[in-house]
C-alpha cells in the first residue's frame, strides 16, 4: 500500500464537522480513501461530501480549495495522503 500526498487543512469548522482543504499533487474526489495525518492523531476515511462555494462537487482539482466532511476533528496543517493499494 502507498499512501501519496493529496491535500492539507487550512482551516477547521468544529460545529460543522467540516475541513477546508488545498489539493496538491492530483484530484481529490468523492468515493477516495484517505488517510488524515495530524500533531496527535491519524485516521482514515471515505470522502463522503465535497463542497466548493457551499456547492456539493464530485472532484476538486489540484491547486483548489473546497470543503470535506471528516469523520474526527483535524487541525489546520494536517496531511491528507490518498490511500492507494
Amino acid at each position: 500500500m502507498v499512501d501519496i500526498q493529496i491535500a492539507k487543512v487550512i482551516h477547521y469548522y468544529d460545529k460543522l464537522g467540516v475541513a477546508v482543504v488545498e489539493v496538491v499533487n492530483q484530484p481529490l474526489q468523492v468515493g477516495d480513501t484517505v488517510k488524515i495525518s495530524g500533531h496527535d492523531k491519524e485516521f482514515s476515511q471515505t470522502v463522503q461530501s465535497l463542497q466548493v462555494e457551499h456547492k456539493q462537487v464530485k472532484k476538486l482539482p489540484v491547486g483548489e480549495s473546497g470543503g470535506m466532511k471528516v469523520d474526527q476533528a483535524v487541525r489546520e496543517g494536517d496531511v491528507l495522503y490518498l490511500v492507494t493499494k
